[in-house]
This record gives C-alpha cells, sequence and structure tokens, in this order.
C-alpha cells in the first residue's frame, strides 16, 4: 500500500519523505501561488483556478486571498460558498462543505494530526480525519476546526472557537473547545 493511499485510508502514514506526498504538496502550493498572485479584479481566472485546484465545486465560490491548501483534490465545495481572507485547509483527508456557506476572516480546517508517541512523530508519521460542515452554515473569524469533525447544518460557530467535536445541525455553539450554546 503506498503512503497515499494510507493517508486516503486515514491510516498512519509518512508526509515528509514521501517523493508521492511531497510533489503533489508542492504542486498544489504552485497552484495557491498562482491563485493568490492573481488581480482580485481577475474574477474569471480565481474562479478557474479554483476550479481546477479544488477536487469538486458545484456552484457558485469565491475565496479571498489568501488561501493556503496541501492537495487541493481533497476539497469539496457546495454551492454559494464564500470565504473571506487567510481560509487554511490541509486536506489530507476529504474536506467537504455543503451549500451556503460562508466563512470568516483567518479560520483553518485541519484534518492531519500527529501520533502522541515522540518516536514515531519525530519519524514524520502523521494520520489524516475527514472534516464536513453541512448546508447553510456560518463560521466566524479564527475558528480552527479539528480532525475529524462534521459540523451539521444550520449552524453557527462563534468568533475563535476550536471545534474538536462534532456540533449538531441548528446549533450555535462557540468556545474552546466549542460547545452547543443554543438550539437555533
Amino acid at each position: 500500500m503506498t503512503e497515499k493511499e494510507k493517508m486516503l485510508a486515514g491510516m498512519i502514514y509518512d508526509a515528509n519523505y514521501d517523493q508521492t506526498l511531497v510533489t503533489e504538496r508542492l504542486e498544489c502550493k504552485e497552484m495557491c501561488r498562482d491563485y493568490n498572485d492573481l488581480r482580485p479584479k481577475d474574477t474569471e481566472g480565481r474562479d478557474a483556478l479554483l476550479r481546477r485546484l479544488l477536487g469538486e465545486v458545484k456552484g457558485s465560490i469565491l475565496i479571498e486571498q489568501p488561501f493556503h491548501c496541501d492537495y487541493g483534490y481533497n476539497i469539496r465545495v457546495g454551492d454559494n460558498f464564500y470565504s473571506n481572507y487567510n481560509l487554511v485547509i490541509l486536506d489530507c483527508a476529504p474536506v467537504t462543505f455543503g451549500d451556503n456557506v460562508f466563512i470568516a476572516p483567518d479560520c483553518g480546517f485541519y484534518t492531519a494530526g500527529h501520533p502522541i508517541d515522540v518516536t514515531e512523530r519525530n519519524k514524520g508519521l502523521e494520520y489524516a480525519r475527514p472534516i464536513t460542515v453541512g448546508n447553510n452554515v456560518w463560521i466566524g473569524a479564527k475558528v480552527s476546526v479539528l480532525p475529524g469533525v462534521t459540523i451539521g447544518d444550520n449552524c453557527v460557530i462563534g468568533a475563535g472557537s476550536v471545534v474538536n467535536r462534532d456540533i449538531p445541525a441548528n446549533s450555535l455553539a462557540v468556545g474552546n473547545p466549542c460547545r452547543v450554546v443554543k438550539k437555533i
């Protein structure tokens, strides 16, 4: 089994020294650089590059620059997707966004995790767990979404939250760690 196959299967894999993964990340970084260097008025060019970079785009999309991701092909977005400045998606596992998702500035979606055991961690080993964000979700500024989290439909995640567990649909959730404070 290749390191990429292990990554996509959610197993421990070698992220730092596997040439296939290193090359794919470098190619993605080049595309992100190209995207971030486009003129803001070049809306057609920006849209076209996002559609080449990301795994699936179902409808309208706008990601304000700068934007960074690891591979791109593991990111899927529904219709009417908007993210403000400084979006980071570490997409070692699938990251799926539903329709009508709005993301404030400085947010991160991190599928990658590292072993607690120092020997394994120092070998460059890691694992990845998928992140899923439902439909009609608003994510406030400086939110971090951690590996394996699902955020249900119609949720609002308050600014500065660290989402380390699933958030059920129709919830207002805030804090570090992020907790549901109100059903909406």
